[in-house]
């Protein structure tokens, strides 16, 4: 059986590096989230401030103690939720398999994303990079084959890291690791567990669960001899309907050519209905990106007559939205985008006398089908293909 590729992934310090994002006169400086002391609990702390010891879940007043010169932010709720949302839309254009653990950290199953996005390397750098440009923070991502691997890499490689467990190399990973990196271990397993001799993760997978049982039962044995080794069958569950797909591109240089950019606007409606067929979905409403060569992003959307996956015609329209961009010309553009909205089922099987919309969602599916048993450059379609100017 083909390994999975999991990622979780994690904004760093997340309500503190939003506040930091929109007051420049923070950025560098030790800060908390938290409600005001002696009562208060700090949320989240800045990495410039957990040097001093400064933790989220601390009461406000020992934050203070423990910090000279603490910035003290009182909470936004309502606008963290609003920057979750849009963390949640990055993920979503990735793979609708998106379990979310909270506002900032989420399980990702990209297993079925390689072929438009590459390994899980590249789809964890798809993530970083979207959520740096786009929303202007930053995440960590750890990418493995099960749920517990893919966390504990995550946590290993903040801030701003992507750490890659291999599948076949979760026990090596994990052994020199202490033992409270197992879940379920707190400190009273911790001690039971020292009692053992076991202080590491490589012990207790050495100790397995016959040396565990006996101490900790056997339900918890097995479960932590299990975790020891990097088994974890967990599926990610999808605790929410996709709202939209999509892809886009990031240029080497700026585009002045409109006609230029059609290639890559088919190619990203290309990989953005193959995704809605891979998710058994289609859509009605088209939004075309663009981002100028200073950086200043602007959108056209149309919605369909009847929502479709099929490649041509949603490349046809997001072409027909490019003419309504202007100056691109004179300020270059340096993305462009298609992302699909107004989501719905798609049927497990088509007609046989159905419209040429529907033809064209075959074709997309033997294109899915040759890519997925023989990669994604095995096939492609000839307007994707550089003209002999681009050569």
């Amino acid at each position: 059986m083909r390994p999975r590729t999991i990622l979780h992934v994690d904004l760093d310090a997340f309500y503190a590096s939003v506040e930091q994002r929109d007051d420049p006169a923070l950025r560098g400086r030790p800060v908390v989230v938290a409600g005001p002391a002696p009562r208060g609990v700090v949320l989240a702390a800045s990495y410039e401030a957990r040097p001093f010891g400064v933790r989220s879940a601390m009461p406000t007043a020992r934050a203070l103690a423990l910090c000279p010169g603490l910035v003290l932010v009182p909470p936004r709720l309502g606008y963290y939720g609003e920057a979750s949302a849009a963390f949640f839309a990055i993920l979503g254009r990735v793979s609708p398999l998106v379990e979310g653990l909270s506002l900032d950290e989420a399980f990702v199953d990209a297993t079925a994303s390689e072929r438009l996005f590459g390994d899980g390397a590249a789809v964890a750098a798809t993530i970083k990079r979207a959520v740096r440009e786009e929303l202007s923070l930053v995440a960590s991502v750890g990418v493995a084959a099960c749920k517990f691997v893919a966390k504990v890499a995550s946590d290993l490689g903040k801030p701003d890291g992507l750490v890659v467990v291999p599948a076949g190399g979760e026990r090596e990973f994990l052994a020199p690791l202490p033992v409270s990196r197992l879940w379920g271990v707190g400190a009273v397993t911790e001690r039971a567990l020292a009692e053992l001799g076991l202080r590491t993760v490589g012990e207790v997978a050495r100790a397995g669960e016959a040396g565990l049982a006996g101490r900790l039962g056997r339900d918890r044995a097995a479960h932590l001899a299990r975790l020891a080794i990097g088994d974890d069958p967990r599926e990610v569950i999808a605790d929410r309907a996709p709202v939209s797909v999509g892809a886009e591109e990031t240029f080497e240089r700026d585009l002045r050519d409109r006609a230029a950019l059609r290639a890559p606007i088919l190619a990203q409606a290309d990989r953005a209905c193959a995704r809605l067929r891979a998710g058994n979905m289609r859509a009605r409403t088209v939004t075309l990106k663009v981002k100028y060569g200073d950086h200043e992003l602007v959108t056209r959307r149309s919605t369909l007559a009847r929502a479709t996956a099929d490649a041509g015609a949603i490349g046809a329209l997001a072409c027909r939205l490019l003419d309504e961009v202007p100056a691109i010309e004179r300020r270059g553009v340096r993305l462009t985008g298609v992302s699909l909205s107004g989501l719905e089922g798609r049927p497990a099987q088509l007609r046989l006398d159905e419209p040429a919309v529907e033809r064209g969602e075959r074709l997309g599916d033997a294109l899915d089908a040759i890519r997925s048993r023989f990669g994604r450059a095995a096939l492609r379609r000839a307007v994707h293909l550089p003209s002999d100017d681009d050569e």
